[in-house]
Formats: structure tokens, C-alpha cells, sequence
């Protein structure tokens, strides 16, 4: 076994939501309106020159500008630096031919703009741990006095101790669709096993089933949302029976809320990263999602209906994917996230690509090959692929339904963790 420095993002509830949320409210505002800014001279410079400003350019354009110090300088800095980041994602898509691929959008739907995530680098906060309190700096436009900031109290799950971690890099305000929350971006040093073995496993996260699993060998499996689906429709019918969204009673709902559902994320990714030791896996391939609410063809929002949209929007896939890159680490297993693009729409026997082979959720159906899957299983295979082209035939193993029949396993309530679903007592 040996010693490994790696970083870790924990995250962490803030207890005195209801003392700060404004403050963070306003921070959130900001750091949209920046990127707005930003976004509006990165387009006029491309229309202008055809050159797309880096991080630099863009700080030296922008520090003069009001919205600049509406956040601590290193906070800004961060925005900026994602904007360029993202401009020169969609530039290195539209070199290698993809004309479908679109510019980062603004951050605005009608004449609201959503609660944006702000980093606070080293210079941006004090870190507080005998007294579970960080506190972050806030831009001079929107300090009462010169010394003024926010304080908010945090509580980590029982098994993380910031104490005891040597660096503390970065400190993320991030708003989870129901309140904020704190992350922690932190370099540590963890102990790592030797890689379990050398095969793949594709992994598809999704609003049906939360995660689809396509392993190497030729077999899959189901890990269906059904126990949050539930936590949503009791929670959100609770809250709405309270006096005041706003209330003590509305505030501890919503709390309950997110800690089963982070439970429920920390249960699963556990769960997979044990089942991939058991298997000899040595790379998960991950769908990357970070576009997951917009439209590939046209940048806007998607629409997956009203439940849909809830469901969408408080689910943090990205949570999940870092809980899952950190367990698999300290058991040797790498994790790489490649591009859904397409992965939906192609059989992952024969390579065909047709939107209508997918004839409804849940189902797959080839019209060249006439294989019969299940969708989300395809797709994870397909993402499987991304890394692992050169599997053994599938079409060998088709005959025994793995792609079409996986195993199911749901989240057992009364337990705690996952069984398969004939074991399953709720």
C-alpha cells in the first residue's frame, strides 16, 4: 500500500442558512452578472477579431469594471477564468468539425439569473475549524463597511475533520436548488491499494434510473431513483403544508431532505466502487454531464417536463461523480468522464446511429442488428466504449439478455444500502 497526495472536495451543510442566505443570495447574483459581462466582450471581441480572450485578457478588460468588484478579486479572477475555460471548450469542438457545438451562454432566463457558484481562493477566507466556521470576503460594492463579510457556521459529515487536513485550497458557496451549501476543495494524503484488475465498466447517470452500469464481461446492472423520487414528492408536500417556505419548520425539512439525499450518494458510490473491486475493474468511464440541462443543438434549457424538471435540477450529478472519483482512488481505480454525445442514439452492438431506435424509456431497439436493450444500459456500454474499444465481441453474449435484462438493485431504507431487487425489504 502506499501513500498518495490527492484532492478531495468535501462537502458541508451550513447551519446558519437562514443568518446568511442573502449575503450569499447577492454573492451568487454577482458572479452571474460578471460572467454576463464577460460573456458579452468575449462575443464582440470574436465577432470583432476572431480571437477568443484568455483569463488574462479578460481580468485586464473587466477589473476596471463595477461588476468586477462586486466579489473579492481572486473570486472574480475564478469567474473569468471558467468563462475562458468554456469559450475555449467550444472553440477546440468547432476545430475538430463539430458545427453543432455552441458558445457558452449567459447566465440569465428572462430577468432572473440563477444563483451562481463562487470559489474563495486562499486570500478569500479564514477557515475556522475549531468552531466549525469559515469566513468568506465579500467585493467592496457590496460591503456595508470596509471589514464586513460572511460568516457562515458549517457541519461536514461525521467521518470528515478538517482539522486534520494539511491544505485547504479552496473554499465553493454552492446553491443545490433547495439552499446553499459549502465545499471544500482540499489536498490530502490517502493511503492506495493496488488496481484490482485491468477491465472497464461504463457508468450512465440518469432522471429514470440514477445509475446504469455496462461491465466488460457482459453483464449489467440498475441502480432505479425510486427512494428519492419518494423523499421529493414527502418533503416537497411537507414543506408545502408549512406556514412559511421560509419558516423553522420549512428550513429542518429541507436539511433532512439533503442530508438522505447526500446518504444516498455516499451509500451508492460505495456500493459501486466495492462492486468494481469484486469485478477486478481497473477504469470506470464516467458520461460527462455538464451538459446535461441544455440542449446539444441548441444551448437552451432543456424541457423534461414539470416532474422532470424538478427531479433534474435537485439532483447534483457532479456531487456523485466526485464521491465516486475519490472512493475509487483510494482502491486504485481510475475514473475518466468522456462525452454522452450520441451515446443515447447508437446501438452499442453494431455502431448504428438512429434517434427512433429508441422507442421508449427503457427501451432500445436496433433496426440494423435487432438488438433489443435496455436504454440505459446501451448508453453505458457505449460510454464503455469511449475507453475500451477493443472489448470482446458483444454480439457472442447477446443471446443471454445481459443488455436487455440487467440485475436491479434498490436502495433498502430500513438497511441503509443496496440489495438486489428481490432482496429488498422496501
Amino acid at each position: 500500500m502506499a501513500k498518495q497526495v490527492v484532492t478531495r472536495t468535501y462537502a458541508a451543510s451550513i447551519r446558519n442558512q437562514s443568518q446568511v442566505s442573502d449575503d450569499l443570495d447577492s454573492l451568487g447574483l454577482a458572479a452571474s452578472k460578471l460572467w454576463n459581462v464577460g460573456r458579452w466582450i468575449c462575443s464582440r471581441v470574436w465577432d470583432e477579431i476572431g480571437h477568443i480572450p484568455n483569463h488574462n485578457e479578460l481580468t485586464s478588460y473587466l477589473k476596471s469594471h463595477e461588476r468586477y468588484d462586486d466579489l473579492h478579486s481572486q473570486s472574480s479572477q475564478r469567474v473569468l477564468q471558467e468563462l475562458a475555460e468554456a469559450f475555449n471548450g467550444w472553440y477546440g469542438k468547432r476545430q475538430t468539425g463539430d458545427t453543432k457545438a455552441n458558445p457558452p451562454g449567459y447566465r440569465k432566463h428572462g430577468d432572473d439569473h440563477p444563483r451562481s457558484t463562487v470559489t474563495f481562493k486562499q486570500k478569500g477566507f479564514k477557515l475556522d475549524t475549531q468552531y466549525d466556521r469559515v469566513r468568506l470576503s465579500k467585493g467592496s460594492n457590496l460591503k456595508e463597511y470596509w471589514s464586513d463579510f460572511v460568516l457562515c457556521k458549517y457541519q461536514t459529515l461525521p467521518d470528515v475533520d478538517l482539522s486534520t487536513v494539511e491544505n485547504v485550497q479552496q473554499v465553493k458557496v454552492v446553491w443545490t436548488g433547495d439552499e446553499w451549501e459549502l465545499q471544500f476543495v482540499c489536498k490530502v494524503e490517502i493511503d492506495v491499494d493496488e488496481v484490482p484488475g485491468e477491465k472497464t465498466v461504463g457508468v450512465d447517470l440518469g432522471i429514470n434510473n440514477f445509475a446504469a452500469l455496462a461491465y466488460e464481461d457482459g453483464h449489467s446492472e440498475l441502480y432505479p431513483l425510486n427512494c428519492l423520487k419518494q423523499d421529493d414528492y414527502y418533503f416537497s408536500k411537507r414543506i408545502a403544508q408549512c406556514d412559511d417556505s421560509d419558516s423553522e419548520q420549512a428550513t429542518r425539512m429541507n436539511q433532512k431532505k439533503s442530508a438522505r439525499r447526500t446518504h444516498y450518494f455516499h451509500t451508492l458510490s460505495k456500493h459501486i466502487i466495492q462492486r468494481c473491486v469484486d469485478e477486478e475493474i481497473g477504469t470506470i468511464v464516467v458520461g460527462d454531464l455538464s451538459g446535461i440541462r441544455e440542449d446539444e443543438e441548441t444551448g437552451e434549457s432543456k424541457n423534461w417536463g414539470t416532474h422532470g424538471n424538478l427531479d433534474l435540477h435537485s439532483w447534483a450529478f457532479d456531487r456523485f461523480a466526485n464521491l465516486l472519483e475519490y472512493k475509487a482512488e483510494m482502491e486504485g481505480i481510475t475514473v475518466k468522464q468522456v462525452s454522452e454525445r450520441d451515446t443515447s442514439k447508437s446501438c452499442s452492438c453494431c455502431g448504428r446511429k438512429r434517434e427512433a431506435n429508441r422507442v421508449e424509456r427503457g427501451l432500445y431497439v436496433c433496426d440494423e442488428c435487432g438488438t433489443v436493450a435496455n436504454a440505459d444500459v446501451n448508453g453505458a456500454e457505449n460510454i464503455r466504449q469511449k475507453v475500451s474499444p477493443n472489448s470482446p465481441d458483444l454480439s457472442v453474449n447477446r443471446s443471454n439478455g445481459w443488455l436487455a435484462q440487467p440485475s436491479t438493485f434498490l436502495f433498502d431504507t430500513e438497511t441503509g444500502a443496496f440489495a438486489p431487487q428481490e432482496q429488498a425489504t422496501s
